[in-house]
Parts: structure tokens; sequence; C-alpha cells
């Protein structure tokens, strides 16, 4: 028996109001118990750290234990995948880089886990730097070399479709030089043959990389973001030269598809928050890593044009990698 419209009306009036107020009554409660922050990747690491000192902001804001715990492997997508399955009540989130971004297309086996975009946190550059032995102090210098060698010069990264290996296939392109890529695992290591020489170019943080320039063991001649780097301000962004070049290993939070908008918003109200405090600013001061804080919405719009960008890259590179 169909039932009256106003009875109908009336069901989903009294619905829409419960589910106001459960809303309203999760972000007033919300948290209540301790929180776990997964960052897909190896321990100790600058991001790492940004993402457990994210963690300790909240820990004291809310009173309650909020603990980061590393599940590493596959570019970052075991963790993501992790998140994605867990309770959609804010108590498992998510902290990783821009890999989320190169991930939608460098993995086309994994589907993109269909997370709930919280914050972007901060904005990460990358500096290009030479070994010593390399004739070149700049970045035209740098391009003047390549073209002059017909074998190429050497690139070290901190593995397959990570932003420091796209930054070295986007200079490829659109220099029209020969670079060829030696991936490594994780940054430690690519830094680490750069220094012995095993490679031409590698592409440490600002901060690791004014720390062994100033003992004379590398040479910077630029850096991937759009902005200057704060820590090595006299070094030329890549886009000074080619135009449109940005290389940002920016960090982020997500929460579990389903998470309650109410959560989702109280949660980017703190990060925001804890962006401004000056323990966490000087932190990330010290890694030359501006503090952003964006809403759900701006990380959203953000994210899709990161994505874009990375799949046109990898699409023109060919950068393959197989989980």
């Amino acid at each position: 028996m169909r039932q009256p419209e106003w009875l109908v009306n009336r069901a989903v009036a009294i619905a829409l109001c419960i589910l106001f107020v459960n809303s309203t009554q999760a972000q007033q409660d919300y948290p209540t118990r301790p929180i776990r922050i997964i960052y897909p990747f190896a321990a100790g690491s600058g991001n790492d750290g940004v993402a457990r000192l994210v963690a300790q902001r909240l820990s004291v804001t809310w009173g309650q234990p909020v603990v980061v715990e590393n599940r590493t492997g596959v570019g970052g997508t075991i963790g993501a995948e992790y998140v994605a399955k867990s309770p959609p009540d804010g108590y498992t989130l998510l902290i990783s880089t821009a890999s989320m971004a190169v991930n939608a297309t460098l993995f086309p086996k994994r589907p993109v886990p269909d997370l709930i975009p919280v914050s972007q946190i901060s904005s990460n550059s990358i500096a290009i730097a030479v070994h010593p032995s390399v004739p070149a102090r700049t970045l035209k210098e740098l391009i003047g070399l390549a073209k002059s060698r017909k074998e190429g010069l050497n690139f070290g990264s901190n593995g397959v479709g990570t932003t420091t290996h796209l930054a070295g296939a986007w200079l490829q392109l659109v220099s029209g030089l020969k670079f060829n890529h030696i991936p490594y695992k994780g940054a430690v290591p690519a830094t680490a043959a750069l220094l012995g020489g095993e490679v031409d170019i590698a592409f440490p943080s600002p901060a690791t990389a004014r720390e062994l320039m100033n003992a004379r063991k590398i040479y910077a001649v630029a850096v991937t973001t759009l902005r200057r780097s704060e820590l090595l301000p006299e070094l030329p962004t890549v886009a000074s030269v080619y135009p449109g070049f940005n290389v940002d290993n920016w960090v982020a939070m997500w929460a579990p598809p389903g998470t309650l908008l109410a959560i989702v918003d109280k949660l980017q109200a703190e990060i925001a928050k804890s962006l401004q405090h000056p323990d966490v600013r000087n932190y990330l001061r010290r890694l030359d890593n501006p503090a952003v804080g964006s809403t759900p919405a701006e990380f959203t719009q953000f994210l899709g044009q990161e994505i874009e960008k990375y799949a046109k890259l990898i699409k023109l590179s060919g950068a393959k990698a197989d989980p």
C-alpha cells in the first residue's frame, strides 16, 4: 500500500533531523579515543617528521593519543588502501605526499583509494644538485654540459615514479636532452650515490642540499617548485628557464570514504590551527616546507590538478612501475 505523500515527507524530514543531530553530536564529541595516522613510507624521513609533529599537536589539543604508524609498500599505496578500508569514524587517517597524485596514473592495476581529502599540510620544494666533478654550477651550465655529452648525464632518484624521478623526466622532456635514470630505494641511498659520484645529478631536499653545499660535497643549481627556496634563496627555479615546470612533494591528510563532513571539517580546522604553532612553523621552516592548511574544497581542487599534471607527464615520459 502506497504511503501518503505527507507521511513520506515527514519520514524524510525526521531522517534528516536525526542525521543532522548525529553529525553535530559527532563533531562535538570527536575524538573520544586514540587516533591512528598512517604514514605510508619509512620512518625517519622529513615528511615522516611532519606527520609526527602534526600528530603531537592534535594530541595536545584534544587530550587523546594520536600515533603515527608506518605501513610501507608500492609507492605508498599499501597504506592508502588500508585507510580506505578503515571505518569512516575519523580514528584512522592518512598523511601522505604528492605520490597520491602520481599513483593515480602510475599504478593502473591498483584503483586509487576513494579517500576524502582533508587538507594540504605543506608545500615541499626539491633541489637539483650535482657532484663536484660535474663542471656545472648553474642550471644553464648543466643543460649546456648535457648537450655536449652524447651519452647524456646520469641522475639518481628516490625510486621509480617518485617526484624526484618525475622531476628528472620532466627536465629531460623540456630540455630535449638525454638523462639516464638510475632509481634508488629512497632519498638516503640516492643522496649517497650522488656523494659517491655514482650519479651526476640527484634531487635532495633543500635542507639536505644546504648542509652538503656548506661542506662543499655537492652543488645545487635550481629548485623544482614555482617558488624559490627560503633555505637556498640564491637558487633560481627551473620554471625561470622552462616556464610551467613545477614539482612539489607536498604533504596532506585524507580520511576514509564515508567520514562525516563534520569530522572532516573539525580535522581541517585543527590542522590549520596546529600549523600556526611556533614549534610546527619552525620545524617546517627548517625543512623549507611552508605550511598550507587548505580547506577540503581547496585541497580537492588542487589534488585534481596535480593528478592531471602527473598523468600527462607519466604518459610523455613513459615512466612505469609494476606493483
